[in-house]
Parts: structure tokens; sequence; C-alpha cells
């Protein structure tokens, strides 16, 4: 599973990473975090507010810092 956090660098862009990160040592999934933050490559994703988690592809949400229970809940949607 490959997760990416779109974002500018912003404090809820890094948190949204450290809220993934903790996610997915709680559930114990085998997944790639990569952060995304050249503009260009974001709007590819159609994304016009961060921080966006994008998981195997898909823009699950935008514009929101979501929790680790939240991106649990997208995590296990994605299995």
């Amino acid at each position: 599973m490959i997760i990416k956090v779109l974002g500018s660098g912003c404090s809820k862009c890094k948190k949204l990473e450290e809220n993934v990160n903790k996610a997915i040592a709680e559930s114990g999934v085998a997944a790639t975090v990569e952060k995304v933050t050249d503009l260009t490559a974001i709007m590819a994703y159609g994304v016009m507010t961060t921080p966006a988690l994008v998981i195997d592809e898909k823009v699950v949400s935008s514009g929101k810092l979501l929790s680790p229970s939240d991106v649990k809940a997208f995590i296990n949607k994605g299995m």
C-alpha cells in the first residue's frame, strides 16, 4: 500500500503525516508513506486544498486534518 500526504509543508500537512505514520504503526499494515510538496504534482490529483491524503493513487481526503483513527478507517477500506 502506498500512502501519499499532499501538502506544501504547512503545520496541518506535517501533522497529517504524523497521524498517518501513527495509524500505520497501530494497524500493523505494510505501507509506504510519501510526502508530496510539488504544487504541480498535487494539482495533478485534482486537489485544490491541502492537506490531502492519497491511498494507492486514490484521493480519499482533501482540505482537512484527519486523526489517526480517521486514517485507519481509510486504510481498512483500502485493504
